[in-house]
């Protein structure tokens, strides 16, 4: 038998992993990289424990491999919630959870689908079109960004400096020098425009969290500095534009090789929230997530040690058979269970409900405008990115 191969980097894993994943959880549960130094965790069971577990496996050195391999130290100053532990992450946490409340989130929908359909009116008439770089790749960035304040005139660069931020070419953890200078334009952007909220604020989260206070871990209380808000705006805007980009693009190619699936949710658009949940568990938009050892802890008989960078490889427990029924077909009528494609535990996505959401309505849209499509799969384009999984282009030819 030869060992199991996984290389997160490599064309391989871009193209399509789903053969990697189902060796990662028959033979090797608890896989060791040689070359990368990580362990990775693939089986749903062990996936959920450790998400839940973040004394054993902790955020605060970084939550992708290339922060995972730095100096702690060097990602302290980072000083993102996304990269903390409890109990100062939950601190930070509630001061903008509130905004993504069911309550809050369903209050947005409006301005969710006015700002959707204003990205597929344009299409109207169009037989050919890229559902991707037409549609899902500018909407969310738009709708975040409006959320977060960013002027209407900065939204799409956002997208484009996360886009070069995440691209990693094949074998390499590292970004790009391309990344690395559109990571110091984004946050050098955020910085400036949080003070901009601060001289002078508007009905806008940015606004709003320079008003905020905090306790700190010394029993004090506190503004939040520049910093602080400025890696929320970075943290939520990235989040916020590249989960539904790559969501509403792999549900488009998913239903373009199940039609009959498609036929369900157009006979049915009350199976549209399943279809979404089928589609994150089928196909989730975050592949894997980050974390670092910090105590041994045991899988599958295997002893996970302290001291490394570790996968919890989402995208595999997602299709484990010791998990779910069926779990290589796609399946939008599929019993809910639960749902680990947009984080579990203390880091679930903060904006999970909005995410939803905005999916939800994208496809009840494309329902009633692209009722009969066609995927052309020899045009499809898949994202070479750290974390991220899905396509940069998706052509469709649009059926009368």
């Amino acid at each position: 038998m030869t060992m199991v191969e996984f290389d997160p980097f490599s064309d391989k894993y871009f193209n399509d992993p789903t053969d990697v994943y189902r060796r990662l959880r028959d033979e090797a549960p608890v896989f060791h990289s040689e070359r990368y130094g990580f362990y990775a965790l693939s089986r749903y069971a062990d996936v959920v424990a450790a998400h839940k577990d973040w004394a054993g496996f902790s955020s605060a050195h970084g939550v992708d491999l290339s922060t995972l391999s730095r100096d702690p130290e060097m990602i302290r100053s980072f000083r993102s919630i996304i990269m903390m532990d409890p109990p100062e992450h939950d601190r930070l946490r509630s001061l903008v959870s509130r905004v993504f409340t069911p309550r809050a989130v369903t209050a947005l929908e409006p301005m969710v689908r006015e700002v959707i359909c204003d990205f597929l009116e344009p299409l109207e008439g169009h037989t050919e079109l890229d559902a991707v770089a037409d549609f899902s790749a500018p909407f969310p960035v738009e709708i975040i960004s409006r959320m977060l304040g960013v002027p209407a005139e900065d939204r799409q660069q956002i997208r484009h400096w996360l886009d070069a931020t995440l691209h990693r070419e094949p074998g390499s953890m590292e970004p790009t020098e391309e990344g690395q200078q559109a990571m110091l334009e984004s946050g050098a952007y955020y910085y400036a425009l949080v003070a901009e909220k601060r001289a002078d604020p508007g009905d806008d989260m940015l606004s709003r969290l320079t008003q905020v206070t905090v306790e700190r871990e010394d029993g004090t209380e506190t503004t939040l500095d520049d910093v602080e808000i400025a890696g929320f705006a970075s943290l939520l805007g990235g989040a916020g534009a590249e989960t539904v980009t790559k969501l509403v693009g792999n549900a488009v190619v998913l239903f373009g090789r199940h039609p009959d699936q498609w036929q369900k949710v157009l006979d049915d658009p009350a199976k549209v929230p399943s279809a979404v949940e089928e589609i994150l568990r089928y196909l989730p938009p975050s592949q894997y997530q980050g974390r670092f050892s910090v105590e041994d802890r045991e899988f599958d008989g295997v002893t996970l040690p302290a001291g490394h960078p570790v996968l919890l490889v989402t995208g595999a427990a997602t299709r484990d058979p010791r998990a779910y029924d069926r779990p290589d077909e796609f399946d939008v009528e599929r019993t809910p269970s639960v749902a680990i494609a947009l984080g579990h535990g203390v880091h679930s996505c903060l904006g999970a409900a909005l995410a939803r959401m905005e999916s939800r309505v994208a496809i009840e849209e494309m329902a009633r405008r692209w009722p009969r499509f066609e995927v052309d799969e020899a045009g499809l384009q898949r994202v070479h990115m750290s974390n991220v999984a899905g396509y940069s282009n998706v052509p469709v030819s649009i059926k009368p």
